[in-house]
């Protein structure tokens, strides 16, 4: 595994059972509020963006303004690039200082998938990079990426010759988990991240948590799930927070006491999942 901090931090959550928060934000307020919020807990975070925001902020600005942000912490705090099948994109995030990419190979044969992310993992190690591998898919739909579709699974062995092939860092398993908001109770085969961790020694990335109760984020986390991913928990919470105060506020006139209320709704949120994973705490002073 290339070290840096995502590495450090991924490795240290496994190495303790408990899970990073891996958050997706999408702007300013979204990245400042995560940050603050992970270093009162005195935990680490990982701070991810999807590729339509990567695209819509622009990657040099919003790389320029996580290390604004990250610097002034107590806490670690890595930049992730979350699913991203465009190696073009790849490739600039590695250039512009993200700590680690999501190279989502779920849409090429097994084949292919392991020539292409061993490339990534090639370049990305290079630049100190890290890289989660993703090649049976996720189901459902996150930020114009996936598919409702079952995804293609294969079988256990494949994907532990996948892993040692490609010399990824991390890695995303499909479990009968979904992006999403879950609209049945998700059968999930914790054992199969238990099998994959014991053969590759690597940490799993858990996604599809919105909607997962504390149960079961408990039970993948001692499994081997080092970092739990939220977004749509996130999004939600941020149109809800704007909605509800201006219903409740109609004449409101002051956008930044909008915004402070918003805020605080979104620190509850990102509190509430690094409690809930374990991690609180985990920095020492």
């Amino acid at each position: 595994m290339a070290s840096n901090i995502f590495n450090e931090i991924v490795s240290a959550a496994l190495a303790g059972h408990y899970g990073v928060l891996g958050l997706n934000v999408f702007d300013e307020l979204t990245l400042r509020t995560a940050v603050e919020a992970a270093e009162a807990e005195k935990a680490p975070i990982i701070i991810q963006t999807s590729v339509k925001t990567v695209k819509s902020i622009g990657a040099r600005r919003l790389s320029d303004h996580f290390k604004l942000v990250s610097s002034a912490s107590g806490s670690p705090v890595s930049l992730h690039l979350d699913h991203c099948p465009d190696r073009g994109v790849i490739s600039e995030c590695i250039r512009e200082g993200w700590d680690s990419v999501l190279f989502d190979a779920s849409h090429l044969s097994l084949g292919e998938a392991t020539a292409q992310t061993k490339e990534v993992v090639e370049e990305a190690h290079a630049h100190g990079v890290n890289v989660e591998g993703e090649v049976e898919g996720i189901q459902g739909v996150e930020d114009g990426i996936g598919s409702d579709d079952a995804p293609t699974l294969y079988p256990l062995e494949k994907v532990i010759e996948f892993i040692n092939v490609t010399g990824i860092d991390c890695f995303a398993p499909a479990i009968g988990n979904a992006h999403g908001l879950y609209k049945q109770e998700p059968q999930l085969d914790i054992q199969r991240v238990r099998d994959l961790v014991a053969a590759t020694n690597i940490p799993m990335a858990l996604h599809g948590g919105s909607g997962l109760s504390a149960e079961q984020f408990g039970e993948l986390i001692a499994a081997g799930c080092a970092k739990v991913n939220i977004s749509t928990a996130l999004k939600r919470a941020f149109i809800e927070g704007y909605r509800n105060y201006l219903t409740a506020h109609p004449s409101a006139a002051e956008p930044l006491t909008v915004i402070a209320q918003v805020r605080r709704d979104l620190q509850q949120i990102v509190v509430r999942y690094i409690r809930q994973f374990g991690s609180a705490g985990s920095v020492s002073s």
